[in-house]
C-alpha cells in the first residue's frame, strides 16, 4: 500500500507539536552557562540535542526504514537512502533561544527520493504548526495559506539571515541588502530561515535570501513555499537549493526582480 504521505504530515505534526512543548518549558528556565560552540557565531545546547532524540524516536516509530539528516548527529552518522530520508533541524534559532528572543522552530522535512515529499516547520513560541504535503498544498494550524499576489518590488517585505561563517563575502552580502532596503518595504532578519521560509509560504513576507545554509535549516520550508504557490532557488540559478547552501524564496511574482538584485552583486 502506497504512504498516505498527508496523514503521515499530520503525524509529524503532533510530534513536533509535542516536541515544542519541550522547548517551551526549557526556555523558562534556561541557563545560557550550559550552551556549547561549534563555531564562533555557532551555538548548540543541551535543549538542542535533547528535542533531535525526541524527534529521531518519534519519527523512526513512524517510518523505520527511512534515514536521517541531522543537525547534531543523535541519529548517527546522517544516512540519506534511496526511498526515504528525514532531514530535521530540532532548534532553527538555537541564539535567539539562549538569548531568549521569541523566533525558533523545530524543522522536518521528508525526501522521497530525491523529491520532497512531507514538511513541517513549527514556530515554538507562537505554537504555530506549517505543514506541507507535496501537491497537497500547505497549512498553518490546518487552515491553508499562499504566498502573496504582490508584483511590485517596492511594495515587498524581504527577510534573509545573516552568516555564521564565511564572512569573506560580507561586502557583495551588505551591497545587497542596501539595495532591498532602498527599493522594498524593508529588510528583516529574524533568525530563523525555517521560520523566514513559512512565513513567505504564509504571505506574511514576499521574499527570503541567505547563504551558507545547510539542508536541515530549509528542507521543510522549501516545500512549504513550493505548496503554497511560491518558487525557490538557488542564487542566480535554478539550481538546488536544498544541498546547494543558498536559497532565493518568493512568492514568484518577483522572484526574478529578487535575483536580479542579487545578481548585480553577487559572483
Amino acid at each position: 500500500m502506497p504512504l498516505d504521505f498527508t496523514q503521515l504530515s499530520h503525524d509529524v505534526a503532533a510530534l513536533c507539536r509535542r516536541t515544542a512543548g519541550f522547548i517551551r518549558q526549557e526556555a523558562a528556565t534556561f541557563d545560557r552557562a550550559k550552551i556549547e560552540h561549534k563555531g564562533l557565531h555557532d551555538l548548540v545546547s543541551y535543549v538542542d540535542q535533547e528535542t533531535e532524540r525526541r524527534l529521531v524516536a518519534g519519527l523512526r516509530e513512524l517510518l523505520p526504514q527511512a534515514g536521517f539528516i541531522t543537525e547534531e548527529g543523535t541519529a548517527g552518522p546522517d544516512s540519506q537512502t534511496e526511498e526515504f530520508t528525514w532531514i530535521i533541524d530540532p532548534l532553527d534559532g538555537t541564539t535567539n533561544f539562549v538569548h531568549g528572543l521569541p523566533v525558533y522552530s523545530i524543522s522536518v522535512g521528508l525526501l522521497h527520493g530525491t523529491e520532497l515529499a512531507v514538511g513541517v516547520v513549527h514556530e515554538v513560541s507562537r505554537d504555530e504548526s506549517f505543514r506541507a504535503v507535496r501537491g497537497g498544498g500547505a497549512f498553518c494550524n490546518d487552515a491553508p495559506i499562499r504566498v502573496t499576489d504582490i508584483t511590485d518590488l517596492h511594495n515587498s517585505l524581504i527577510a534573509t539571515g545573516f552568516p555564521y561563517k564565511d564572512f569573506g563575502k560580507m561586502e557583495p552580502f551588505l551591497q545587497i541588502l542596501g539595495a532591498f532596503m532602498n527599493r522594498s518595504h524593508g529588510v528583516r532578519r529574524l533568525g530563523s530561515a525555517a521560520v523566514d521560509l513559512a512565513y513567505v509560504a504564509a504571505g506574511r513576507c514576499e521574499a527570503f535570501f541567505e547563504f551558507n545554509l545547510n539542508s536541515y535549516d530549509v528542507a521543510a520550508g522549501i516545500l512549504l513555499v513550493r505548496e503554497a504557490g511560491g518558487h525557490v532557488t538557488q542564487f542566480l540559478t535554478d539550481g538546488d537549493p536544498l544541498f546547494g547552501r543558498e536559497v532565493v524564496a518568493s512568492n514568484g511574482h518577483l522572484h526574478a526582480q529578487v535575483q536580479a538584485v542579487i545578481g548585480e552583486f553577487w559572483q
